[in-house]
């Protein structure tokens, strides 16, 4: 049995199913794509081969960051993006930024702990060099009473006198100790606060051994505190610096009337020895310690490499000095007597110079 165009056909079907089949294809959507040959019984010549639309042949433009993908037929749908999903580019700039700060959360610690590192550093060199200085003023101290032990009668029976030489003994044991404790350069001014105290008693022993009148409690001399107490004040300048009173002992007295340079107290800075005055403010606790309780340390050191410290407070409001008890109730031993009152010391008055 042939079909019309002599296309060979099926079978013949009851008159209803072929009515049937004819409104199925009626209603079915033309997809020329397709190329579905299934209806072309249906009509009398071969349909044209299906072509593409004009605007099938451009490429079109895809927006940056979507992807696409051939689907379907031949042509393109962009793919579909999970909700809350970034989009590519900005994926890459989040990233981007997230490492740069990153690098820079890194370079931060690195520089601060570089920073604390040299801190503790220069913070253990300078009470290096601080308990160094100490040390050197507490074996001096201890020297002295071994001295003076040659100079002290046979059976000598001076209760006063024993103890002011007692008490340089001790001085020299609490600074030694306190020396040892040292864990900052401010530890210092403990130390030099015993140590002028000994060096009082130390002055009060040799009166008593030479007969003379005991000693006025006066700041120790102002050009190297090992000398003991100042016996005046005399006038004096820092190079480059103003004039101002200053304690002396008999010998740096001299010495500065006389024009020449007094034996200053030299301290290892680094590699170099300087007046400790300009060894920087690591050592204005030690001087703080041997003056601050005068109330003359700013003036002092106004100038100088530490005298900025002073100046913003570490001089001031020290108190009274408590010193040796020569236990005879003259005054001259006991610092608390009128002679020995600090507070009514009148520093930098007319001395006769």
């Amino acid at each position: 049995m042939t079909q019309l165009g002599g296309q060979p056909g099926l079978a013949q079907h009851p008159l209803a199913q072929r009515l049937a089949l004819l409104v199925i294809e009626l209603r079915r959507e033309p997809y020329l794509l397709d190329r579905d040959l299934a209806a072309q019984r249906l009509i009398h010549p071969q349909p044209d081969q299906a072509h593409a639309s004009a605007a099938d042949d451009g490429v079109e433009a895809v927006a940056a960051g979507e992807q696409a993908r051939h689907v379907g037929h031949g042509y393109c749908v962009p793919q579909a993006r999970v909700k809350g999903e970034p989009v590519g580019g900005t994926l890459s700039c989040m990233t981007w930024l997230l490492l740069g700060l990153l690098v820079l959360a890194v370079v931060a610690y690195v520089s601060a702990n570089r920073h604390r590192t040299a801190q503790r550093e220069l913070a253990a060199a300078d009470l290096a060099a601080v308990r160094r200085t100490v040390d050197e003023d507490v074996t001096v101290l201890g020297e002295e009473p071994q001295r003076l032990d040659a100079d002290l009668p046979p059976g000598a029976t001076d209760q006063s006198l024993l103890a002011d030489h007692q008490r340089a003994l001790d001085a020299y044991e609490d600074a030694k100790q306190s020396a040892e404790a040292m864990r900052r350069p401010e530890d210092a001014k403990h130390v030099t606060e015993i140590l002028d105290d000994g060096r009082y008693a130390i002055a009060c022993v040799q009166a008593r051994v030479d007969g003379t009148p005991l000693p006025t409690r006066r700041p120790p001399c102002f050009f190297d505190p090992r000398h003991g107490p100042s016996v005046v004040d005399v006038r004096w300048a820092p190079p480059g610096g103003a004039l101002r009173d200053v304690p002396a002992c008999a010998l740096d007295t001299e010495r500065v009337h006389a024009g020449a340079e007094p034996h200053s107290r030299q301290v290892l800075v680094g590699s170099a020895r300087v007046p400790y005055w300009q060894a920087g403010s690591a050592f204005a606790p030690m001087a703080m310690g041997y003056f601050g309780g005068y109330g003359i340390a700013s003036s002092l050191f106004l100038g100088t490499a530490m005298g900025s410290m002073f100046g913003a407070g570490l001089g001031g409001g020290y108190g009274e000095t408590e010193g040796a008890d020569g236990g005879d109730g003259d005054g001259g031993g006991d610092l608390g007597g009128d002679t020995g009152d600090i507070s009514g010391f009148d520093f930098g008055g007319d001395m006769g110079i």
